[in-house]
């Protein structure tokens, strides 16, 4: 048995949570909330490998990385009338 570690992206979308992982194109799930889009996600996981497993596909690594940027600007502020 090999384990595979992909990162995972989860964002509100109105109403629900889109959880994806950008390193399996296609595998995307939703949730009521963060806990169940978790739980969704980890299952389209399995089964979006253990697709690529039964037809004898390459199981990708995850190869990418995060990284977070800050960007400062002043924001022009509306006159009040």
């Amino acid at each position: 048995m090999k384990n595979y570690t992909y990162r995972t992206i989860i964002e509100p979308d109105g109403k629900y949570f889109h959880g994806y992982v950008p390193a399996l194109p296609g595998c995307h799930t939703f949730g009521k909330t963060i806990l169940e889009t978790k739980k969704n996600l980890r299952e389209a996981m399995e089964l979006y490998l253990e697709g690529l497993n039964y037809d004898e596909e390459k199981i990708p690594d995850d190869k990418s990385f995060e990284s977070f940027e800050t960007i400062s600007f002043k924001l022009k502020t509306k006159a009040h009338a």
